[in-house]
């Protein structure tokens, strides 16, 4: 629970930056990044979304810190979590339902 609010008040700290957003969009029009998408996606990359990256950061700039501290708080709850979270029974259960032909002995 500790670690829950002191995760949520280094968001609330955080300041808001947007040169990684500029670095990014800067980036995106590399002939490196342009290749490596034309090379894994067979087109080129637009950038469309290094661009609202940026003007998002930049309008957020223009907001009280109380603003963009509650709508980063907000983004960041809203985010999926990429893991699910299971406990050891069900583990073993999905584990022998993906892997269960593997088992070598027995």
């Amino acid at each position: 629970m500790a670690a829950e609010k002191e995760e949520a008040s280094a968001v609330a700290r955080r300041r808001l930056s947007c040169t990684t957003c500029f670095n990014a969009l800067w980036f995106c029009y590399s002939p490196v990044h342009q290749m490596q998408m034309y090379y894994r996606l067979g087109e080129f990359d637009n950038c469309s979304g290094k661009w609202s990256a940026l003007a998002d950061c930049l309008v957020l700039k223009t907001k009280r810190s109380s603003e963009v501290q509650e709508i980063l708080e907000t983004r960041e709850k809203q985010k999926p979590h990429i893991w699910k979270l299971r406990s050891k029974e069900e583990a073993s259960s999905h584990w022998r339902t993906l892997y269960g032909d593997m088992d070598i002995g027995d």
